[in-house]
């Protein structure tokens, strides 16, 4: 073949696979760092669900995972669904019950509430019901379908496939009842709550973790025998945890109080955003990020992560590990001795607005 002969081109369309199917779907896709409000963002009708929805892409998330909202009208139900992907559901809003099966199998069916959290078992076919007919019920979800249509490239694998991960999840009659087991996450001071569903995070006994300060209480919560792990967390009124990082797709929700997070990149401007409940922050990866509580109760937050799991050592050197220990020593954890100070400064007169006052004059040393 000559020099001038004109070779074919591939790859002129730069989309991702993934990217391709977004498109189809023919949902808005909601960008940036920050939700204000997943409870009356605005939804559209979703063909393939049967629901009204919207797709969240913060940059935080780093194509490791992405998150969706979904809606189901007042006495209705969306359409049976499965998929060769992870999914974390939390429940926004809204009454109801998910039914879940194998193919051929018995269906068991559970009820879920407002701040209700649980996954769904890889590949199972499930179906989400309203119970209520006076109101729209409200979940926000966070999958690993990016990583899995980009590397298969294949809808019908995705969505068509008859496998199935009994391991995983093969039709035990007590599955979805809430009970479960406590255990210790490996090189961590984080305890782990093995259960495949939480009626309610707000109501779950949480353990102290003074390391991250704050008068912190959490619980890590394995599911379904996932790779996505997810953790619930509370901090005193009047109080803000430690700043730390890790890894990407940390998508962080608002669960009860108000307040403001910080992140930063070394070297970079700070960037605050302010919450309250239903609200979503994803702090990019290996970015500072810190949670400060200015309201009058507790503030709780849950966040559903990527593909690292507390109990099966889906990669070697998870960056989630050492959110607790300080930096000087290896971790991800900056002490509150060595925060710059006007983080202290611009909380305390924050609170003092608010007329609340400040518990951390004795934890963090200042006046």
């Amino acid at each position: 073949m000559s020099e001038e002969q004109a070779l074919p081109t591939i790859g002129q369309d730069m989309r991702t696979f993934y990217e391709k199917w977004l498109e189809k779907e023919g949902l808005d896709v909601v960008r940036g760092m920050f939700v204000e409000d997943m409870k009356t963002m605005p939804l559209q009708p979703w063909g393939r669900k049967g629901g009204k929805g919207v797709f969240i892409h913060l940059e935080g998330a780093g194509e490791e995972n992405s998150a969706y909202v979904c809606e189901i009208p007042p006495g209705g139900k969306l359409a049976p669904q499965r998929h060769m992907y992870e999914e974390s559901i939390f429940i926004l809003e809204g009454r109801g019950a998910t039914t879940v099966w194998n193919e051929g199998g018995e269906k068991q069916t559970f009820e879920w509430q407002p701040n209700s959290l649980f996954a769904i078992p890889l590949n199972a076919w499930h179906q989400h019901f309203n119970t209520r007919g006076d109101q729209p019920a409200r979940y926000v979800a966070v999958t690993l379908i990016i990583p899995m249509l980009n590397l298969f490239y294949s809808e019908d694998f995705v969505f068509n496939n008859p496998f199935e991960f009994k391991n995983r999840y093969g039709g035990a009659e007590n599955y979805f009842s809430g009970e479960g087991k406590l255990f210790q996450q490996y090189d961590s001071y984080m305890k782990v709550w093995e259960t495949n569903f939480v009626p309610d995070v707000l109501n779950r006994d949480l353990i102290g973790w003074k390391e991250r300060g704050g008068g912190g209480r959490s619980m890590m919560f394995q599911l379904a025998e996932s790779c996505m792990p997810a953790h619930v967390s509370t901090f005193d009124v009047g109080a803000y945890k430690k700043g730390h990082r890790h890894g990407p797709g940390a998508h962080v929700i608002i669960v009860s109080g108000e307040g403001y997070s910080l992140l930063w990149k070394d070297g970079e401007p700070v960037q605050r955003y302010n919450w309250k409940r239903g609200s979503m922050v994803v702090p990019p990866d290996m970015w500072f990020h810190q949670h400060f509580n200015l309201g009058k109760e507790p503030a709780t937050y849950i966040a559903l992560h990527g593909k690292y799991s507390p109990k099966y050592r889906t990669s070697k050197g998870a960056s989630y590990w050492g959110i607790d220990r300080d930096v000087k020593a290896g971790g991800h954890q900056i002490e509150y001795a060595d925060e710059d100070p006007a983080i202290w400064e611009t909380f305390d007169k924050e609170l003092a607005k608010r007329g609340v006052e400040n518990q951390m004059i004795p934890k963090v040393g200042r006046k």
